[in-house]
């Protein structure tokens, strides 16, 4: 879960500011681009998780594919890989969800006051001293927001997981739901699945309380 939770995060929150920034240009399709990153969140982890089942399949996909070309050595197994199967779980997550970072984050930049903008211009900033340096780090909320939800889709992960790699090859891909799945409803201990389910409560809690904390306090400054 760390693994999964720590790439899942830091590439989509990068996808995403790219994105935004990108679309914060005011380019004429916006809104067909717009909507086009944003669909894979529209679809289900289900449908997410099984439609890269096919993709990375060895015998139906991307190796497949590149080896009807005439590449015959060419491998991409990283599905039935036990040491990078974990990595197709956040390849598949990264599509569906950096669209919707990107969704927050140029919601962020549309609400910076341009007055701030004028003023770094005048300054001689760049566009991109002007973005890293000033409208970033203004949207510190946004960035937490962003991060707290990424971090609550890592941990309640199951849909996905079940539907790309079913937790295997082994456990390679195992999460705290998929387990609390598994020793719940096939192995009959409720116990050991309770336990899981408790210790996930507690995960997102020690998650989210900070971020309401932080911004309660901030409301009632």
């Amino acid at each position: 879960m760390f693994v999964f939770s720590a790439l899942f995060i830091a590439i989509s929150l990068a996808i995403g500011i790219f994105l935004a920034i990108l679309l914060d240009q005011r380019v004429r399709i916006e809104g067909v681009i717009r909507t086009i990153y944003l669909y894979p969140m529209a679809l289900s982890f289900i449908v997410t998780g099984t439609v890269w089942k096919w993709i990375l399949n060895p015998g139906l996909g991307i190796q497949n594919f590149v080896r009807q070309l005439g590449f015959e050595n060419f491998t991409f197994d990283w599905l039935v890989n036990s040491d990078y199967a974990i990595y197709t779980i956040v390849i598949a997550a990264v599509w569906q969800s950096s669209g919707y970072a990107m969704a927050l984050f140029l919601a962020g930049l549309r609400s910076v006051d341009d007055e701030i903008l004028k003023a770094a211009a005048i300054d001689g900033a760049g566009a991109f001293r002007t973005y890293f340096s000033v409208v970033l780090p203004i949207m510190r909320p946004v960035f937490l927001s962003t991060v707290i939800i990424l971090a609550h889709l890592a941990i309640k992960s199951f849909d996905l997981v079940i539907a790309l790699t079913g937790g295997g090859p082994g456990y390679a891909t195992d999460m705290p739901a998929t387990f609390m799945y598994a020793f719940a409803f096939q192995r009959s201990e409720l116990g050991v699945a309770a336990a899981s389910a408790v210790m996930m409560l507690a995960t997102v809690i020690a998650i989210v309380v900070p971020y309401l904390y932080s911004e309660l306090r901030g409301t009632n400054r």
